[in-house]
C-alpha cells in the first residue's frame, strides 16, 4: 500500500529564516518563605519565585551548620563553628573555603562571582557577602548574612 500523501508530523521551515528564534522555556523556581508572610486575601503563605527563591536557597545553606538536617549530615556552611576561632586571616580562609564548597556541591543553580568578608571588631561579628550569578535567569544577585557572637 503506497501512498502519496504527505504525513502531517513533517514540518518545513519556510521564509526568512534569519529571524527564526529558538525559545526555550524558563523552569519556575518555588520555595517556602520562612518569614512566613501571609497573603492579605487568601490568608497563605506567600511563596518566593524564581530569582528570590533560589537566593534564599542559598542563605540557607550558608546559615545552616553539619548535622542539622536530618540525614544529610554534611549540608551547610558549618560558619557558627568558626564563630569562636581567632579573627584572622585563617578564619577568613577557612569561612571562604567552606562557603565555597557548600555553594558548589549543593546549588548547582548558580555560579559563584565572589565572597566579601568583613570583620567588625565593635560587635564581635563576621558581614558576608556572597555574590554569584544565576544560570538560567542570567541575573547577578548577591546574599549577605551577619555572623555574630551572642553574649
Amino acid at each position: 500500500m503506497t501512498s502519496s500523501t504527505t504525513i502531517l508530523s513533517d514540518k518545513s521551515i519556510s521564509g526568512d529564516l534569519k529571524k527564526a528564534r529558538i525559545t526555550s522555556r524558563v523552569k519556575g523556581w518555588r520555595d517556602l518563605d520562612l518569614s512566613l508572610t501571609l497573603h492579605p486575601v487568601r490568608k497563605d503563605i506567600i511563596p518566593l519565585k524564581d530569582d528570590n527563591a533560589i537566593k534564599n536557597a542559598v542563605k540557607n545553606l550558608l546559615i545552616s551548620n553539619f548535622y542539622e538536617r536530618p540525614f544529610s549530615r554534611d549540608i551547610g556552611a558549618n560558619l557558627r563553628a568558626l564563630l569562636f576561632e581567632p579573627a584572622d586571616a585563617i578564619t577568613k580562609i577557612a569561612l571562604k573555603d567552606n562557603i565555597r564548597r557548600v555553594i558548589q556541591k549543593y546549588e548547582p543553580r548558580v555560579t559563584l562571582r565572589g565572597i566579601e568578608i568583613k570583620y567588625v571588631d565593635d560587635s564581635n561579628a563576621y558581614n558576608i557577602t556572597v555574590m554569584f550569578k544565576i544560570k538560567e535567569f542570567n541575573t547577578n544577585e548577591s546574599v549577605e548574612i551577619v555572623l555574630r557572637r551572642l553574649r
